[in-house]
């Protein structure tokens, strides 16, 4: 009867209880609102007989890129870092007015972003500014974090250096719409996938995936030394400035010990026993991680040997859709869970986008291997929407109503 009264009761009030609530609740949208977006522009391209859409101002596939690494992830990583920062540094909690900001931010920015790109041209700037301001509230917040800290907790400074990286490659987009070279997008680009994501994904996985599994796994054992996680630095920002010149013939030279390093990660940190599936989802999901580099290394060492640039994309969405969108479905849930007082169980229809992920990113890793690759990159757009839509319409109830046991948060 307790649980069904507090289910009962959805308001938006709810959101504002917890960091991780709103700024979830706005991921959730904006994942699904990216993705449409861009699954429209896919078959506009593909079949421009069936959907007409107007070109946004700056290119598509640009834009896309943006919007989910500046917009998509960060809400839900801006709402992950908000509520664990000052638990792992022994701070009271943030308030509202701390993270309301950065959530109006992202949530008005990417919106107005995507009403400009479908024609509505000042929208486009707008949304830009907001975004930035958004950004720059969470990085100014969690940086004051590090400075009342006593002592140094090392995964909360990696991830706030990552953050900072990220505000810098979102400023330089906001340089190339004010007129800068290209050069400034490409950075961008680059810094949201490699300064930004890589770092805080592996920082978090670091972190907390040993610590998960020991609490579950009889007889596990953690392995987590900070060399490891400062040796993958090293290397995330090598293969950032080789990318950045151009240089693909040597991105195997960092690319080859990432492989390495990972695959020795994920050889430690899996179970060796039986282990519950909201478990297994984040070692499945890190699989995605060695694999990647494995195919960086295939196309820069074929770059080398040949001058040919071959699997296109395929290694930045084995890493996008298999490692990103998997552990995003999987530490989203776990998160949510939890915080919701629900059993640290994965729910069917987790279960359902988690799977439906993995063939996603096959289909769009294959995708620049068979013929008429943009019929398959929009196959790929649906199937991101038909994995999601289920997840997020149950993310979304879960975050306007009370905690199931009636605790606050």
């Amino acid at each position: 009867m307790l649980q069904t009264t507090f289910e009962s009761g959805i308001s938006p009030r709810n959101l504002v209880q917890a960091p991780h609530r709103l700024m979830f609740f706005i991921g959730a949208g904006n994942v699904l609102l990216a993705m449409l977006w861009w699954a429209l522009c896919l078959f506009s391209t593909r079949w421009p007989g069936l959907v007409a859409m107007s070109p946004p101002p700056v290119p598509a596939g640009w834009l896309h890129a943006f919007v989910m690494q500046y917009l998509v992830l960060p809400s839900f990583i801006f709402g992950f870092l908000l509520t664990v920062f000052p638990r792992w540094m022994g701070l009271p909690s943030l308030t509202r007015w701390h993270y309301l900001p950065v959530g109006a931010g992202l949530m008005g920015g990417q919106l107005a972003i995507l009403i400009g790109a479908c024609g509505w041209e000042a929208g486009f700037f707008v949304g830009l500014l907001m975004a930035v301001a958004g950004w720059t509230a969470g990085v100014v917040i969690l940086g004051r974090q590090q400075l009342d800290e006593q002592g140094a907790t090392w995964h909360a400074r990696s991830c706030f250096a990552a953050l900072v990286l990220g505000w810098i490659g979102l400023v330089s987009f906001l340089v190339f719409v004010l007129g800068g070279s290209p050069f400034w997008v490409m950075a961008s680009i680059k810094l949201g996938t490699v300064g930004l994501l890589l770092p805080i994904y592996v920082t978090v996985a670091h972190r907390m995936f040993p610590f998960f599994a020991a609490n579950v796994v009889p007889g596990y054992r953690s392995w987590r030394p900070m060399g490891w996680l400062g040796l993958v630095w090293v290397l995330l920002v090598a293969h950032l400035v080789l990318e950045l010149f151009h240089a693909y013939a040597w991105l195997w030279l960092v690319d080859l010990p990432l492989l390495v390093a990972t695959m020795v990660a994920l050889w430690h940190w899996w179970p060796r026993g039986r282990m519950p599936g909201l478990l297994a989802v984040l070692f499945i999901g890190m699989a995605w991680l060695p694999v990647t580099f494995a195919l960086y290394c295939t196309q820069s060492v074929i770059y080398a040997l040949t001058g040919a640039f071959e699997l296109g994309r395929a290694p930045a969405h084995a890493l996008f859709i298999g490692f990103f969108g998997s552990l995003l479905v999987a530490m989203v849930t776990r998160v949510t869970q939890g915080h919701s007082g629900r059993a640290l169980v994965m729910p069917p229809v987790a279960w359902f986008a988690f799977v439906a992920v993995q063939f996603v990113a096959a289909m769009r890793v294959a995708a620049e291997l068979l013929p008429d690759a943009y019929a398959w990159h929009a196959t790929a757009a649906i199937g991101w929407l038909v994995a999601f839509v289920p997840w997020v319409m149950r993310l979304g109830r879960i975050y306007l109503t009370p905690r199931v046991d009636g605790k606050p948060g």
